[in-house]
């Protein structure tokens, strides 16, 4: 049954945030690229709000991040102090793959939730929210000319946000208030994601299929004399 969206939105504002600083903390230390500070900002917009907008077009309705005033101008500003937080933050690397892991759960969980109230069903609502989780990596890898994230040997992206994103899901078939479930959707998406750059978590490589072949029979010599 459909519902209002119940996500605030000092909280959506707060992920498009998040999103423009670690973008644009994750832009910066790309140095071998030669992004100037516009470069950088792009970037760090991408990643604020790549995913929210993918959202919007899967579900048919208007991108947020147009129609309202604030997004813009939050994820513009977060970008600007991103890049200059970067000289802070260059040799802690920890920090931008901290902040990447929360702002996919952050996404995901808001994207599920929209997905939700507008009377999607669950399997398309995790579809959804994967997207929103994800989608603003995707787009920052593709403008980068980088290997797409989720498709790397070790990332696990896709299957943090997925669980995530199944965790909010559930919950939300049993009555808990959206503010828990999008918790319980973030700490579970950062957790998976930590926990597989820790633990090296990966899917096995992919390998081309080999048969093996017997030996070829030695044709019957014909016997001579």
């Amino acid at each position: 049954m459909s519902t209002s969206f119940q996500v605030a939105l000092w909280i959506q504002l707060l992920a498009a945030g998040l999103g423009g600083l670690q973008g644009a903390l994750f832009a910066a230390g790309e140095r071998d690229r030669r992004i100037d500070v516009l470069g950088v900002i792009v970037i760090g917009l991408t990643m604020s709000l790549g995913g929210s907008l993918l959202r919007d077009v899967v579900l048919n309705q208007p991108p947020v991040v147009v129609w309202q005033n604030w997004y813009l101008p939050v994820a513009g500003v977060s970008a600007v102090l991103g890049m200059a937080l970067h000289p802070v933050f260059a040799r802690a690397t920890w920090v931008i793959t901290v902040l990447d892991a929360v702002v996919m759960g952050l996404f995901g969980a808001i994207a599920a939730s929209k997905a939700l109230s507008l009377g999607v069903g669950e399997a398309g609502a995790l579809v959804v929210g994967v997207i929103g989780a994800i989608g603003g990596g995707m787009l920052r890898d593709v403008i980068l000319g980088l290997p797409v994230s989720i498709l790397r040997v070790g990332t696990l992206y896709a299957v943090a946000a997925g669980a995530g994103v199944g965790v909010l899901v559930l919950l939300t078939a049993f009555g808990t208030r959206t503010p828990l479930a999008g918790l319980g959707c973030v700490v579970v998406t950062a957790s998976v994601r930590l926990a597989a750059i820790r633990f090296r978590w990966t899917f096995p490589e992919q390998r081309a299929v080999r048969l093996r072949r017997g030996k070829d029979p030695q044709p019957a010599r014909r016997p001579t004399g």
